[in-house]
């Protein structure tokens, strides 16, 4: 069974989840060398960095982008200590050099728990309009945060009501962050003490995590091979009906942003597995349907972005394709037909198969453009920006590199 939102929370302490309740999206706070809140306190502004053609993300009312949120976000993604064993950081399954994805198929968690789904890339998280696979749900990325840090089924971080106190004087223990919490929420005396201890480090990851952008790629400049070109114009063709669900300037339908007036979660069914000759998918990997026990939602999966996919592999929900020859290779017979295996059964027959998912032909040459294209969008950039790299040192006796 896949982790419930708003059940995995049952039995824990109280002070532990004063964190979120229902988070409501702002409108656009100004940007400003400085940002002052209601009581006073002084805060850097954030600065987007982006250009010009890419709209301002949404930002929670309670928890608007600052540097010094950002800053201390970016040191407690990188921490182990963060964990029920000091084993794994959120780095430990989300590494730079890969978009923040880590080149499994299905992670392990601090107890060697598998997860039964693929590590999504942290790429311009900012501008989706839900969280996670395949939960319309999980809305805001302090909502999401929620499951890695404190869920149970699978065990990711493992903190919980028995082990919380103890990590939190791990992490007060170290004068690093003593300063950090005291700039990134000066409102507050003890901003690392007492019942909003949690509630802090979850808005604080996720402005790490919201920070996280990406569009800085050849495809931004402008700057694709002919060969690439030659893909973007296959990609954007009613052959390959790619940009349906890959669309706008993030490469994803589940794209909002502050100019964003009506929001529509979409979830599609590739025709990947069909196990019981009726569209079924292997438990606990169902898709949206796990959630509405609707058979239509039956795997129902988000459209991730696409930009910087050529460093996510392996691909799709449960990391089981490796390569984009042979994703581009199952669309293009209209879904996977799985001929041995506990899996056996032909994607391309499914019934809740999205109606975009029609096979079509395609050459050797044209996969290799349309691979060239997809390539296009990796930002060297972003995956060496030391803005987002460890700020731990290696010779530190806090080092926590993955």
């Amino acid at each position: 069974m896949m982790k419930k939102p708003f059940l995995l929370l049952a039995g824990q302490s109280p002070g532990l989840f004063l964190v979120l309740g229902t988070l409501l999206l702002s409108g656009c706070p100004e940007q400003s060398e400085t940002r002052v809140d209601d009581q006073g306190a002084s805060y850097s502004a954030y600065d987007w960095q982006l250009p010009e053609n890419i709209p301002l993300p949404r930002e929670p009312a309670d928890n608007p982008m600052t540097e010094e949120k950002f800053q201390l976000g970016r040191h407690l993604f990188y921490d182990k200590r963060l964990s029920v064993n000091g084993t794994i950081s959120c780095s430990s399954c989300h590494h730079q050099d890969k978009a923040f994805s880590d080149g499994v198929d299905r992670p392990a968690g601090a107890t060697g728990t598998l997860h039964p789904r693929n590590s999504q890339a942290l790429v311009n998280v900012a501008w989706y309009n839900t969280l996670t696979w395949g939960n319309p749900v999980l809305s805001t990325i302090e909502q999401q945060i929620m499951l890695p840090l404190f869920g149970d089924d699978p065990i990711e971080h493992g903190i919980n009501g028995a082990n919380s106190e103890q990590i939190l004087m791990n992490l007060q223990s170290d004068p690093v962050y003593a300063p950090l919490f005291a700039a990134a929420f000066p409102e507050q005396d003890e901003p690392l003490f007492g019942d909003t201890a949690y509630s802090n480090i979850v808005k604080s990851l996720a402005s790490f995590v919201r920070g996280l952008a990406s569009f800085n790629s050849p495809f931004d400049r402008n700057e694709l091979s002919a060969s690439a070109k030659r893909g973007s114009a296959l990609f954007n063709s009613e052959k390959l009906e790619c940009f349906h669900c890959h669309g706008t300037y993030n490469f994803s339908d589940a794209t909002v942003d502050r100019r964003t007036s009506y929001i529509e979660a979409q979830f599609h069914n590739n025709g990947l597995y069909n196990i019981d000759g009726l569209g079924g998918y292997p438990e606990p990997n169902t898709g949206r349907y796990e959630l509405t026990g609707k058979a239509h939602h039956m795997g129902q999966f988000r459209a991730p972005s696409l930009r910087n996919v050529a460093l996510s592999a392996p691909y799709n929900h449960d990391g089981s394709v490796e390569t984009l020859e042979q994703v581009i290779r199952n669309y293009a017979a209209g879904g996977r037909n799985i001929t041995s295996g506990p899996n056996t059964g032909d994607g391309r027959m499914s019934p809740y198969k999205d109606s975009f998912i029609v096979s079509f032909s395609i050459s050797d040459s044209e996969i290799a453009d349309v691979v060239a294209f997809l390539e296009s969008l990796t930002d060297e950039e972003f995956i060496n920006n030391p803005r987002f790299s460890n700020p731990w040192t290696e010779s530190s006796p806090q080092d926590t590199t993955p």
